[in-house]
């Protein structure tokens, strides 16, 4: 496997790690007045580069989708991350089957076969975070962060390229 392959896999490995167990993401799209930003509940399936999320066409983010695929995902837990990538609408009646629970009866008002549910899949290209570390770890950081000091020794905060 060449490097490029080795450091995508590790890279995707390490979004993976950051947000498992972590169910509601907030979803930023642009719309025609900017920046739009929602919770969105992240689809039970293991990070491979993409997220995907189940939704309705009546919505705004459809349209804002359609006419900007650009959106940003960002996950708060144990650490902070947040997702660039390039959303796309997928129709698929199988994969809609697969992740639909009862739960989505209920918040939709509607069933998985609705022509009007569809699938955002984002194709995460870069992932930033920011671990969790002690107080004076993160103290340490921020200050230097301020005072324009190197923060190459810090592992806090990285941004990973997944394309």
């Amino acid at each position: 496997m060449s490097t490029m392959n080795n450091n995508h896999q590790e890279a995707v490995e390490t979004v993976r790690e950051l947000i498992k167990g972590i169910d509601t993401a907030m979803f930023t799209t642009i719309s025609p007045e900017g920046l739009v930003s929602r919770p969105m509940k992240t689809q039970e399936v293991e990070f491979d580069g993409d997220l995907w999320f189940l939704t309705k066409k009546d919505t705004s983010k459809f349209g804002e989708v359609l006419h900007d695929p650009r959106v940003n995902v960002v996950y708060a837990g144990k650490s902070y991350v947040s997702i660039r990538g390039t959303a796309r609408i997928v129709q698929d009646l199988e994969k809609k089957k697969e992740f639909w629970n009862a739960g989505y009866d209920a918040f939709l008002k509607t069933s998985y076969d609705d022509p009007n549910v569809i699938l955002i899949q984002v194709h995460a290209e870069a992932a930033e975070y920011w671990k969790s570390g002690n107080l004076a770890e993160k103290a340490s950081y921020l200050f230097k962060r301020l005072t324009n000091q190197d923060t190459e020794e810090s592992n806090l905060n990285q941004t990973i390229e997944l394309k």
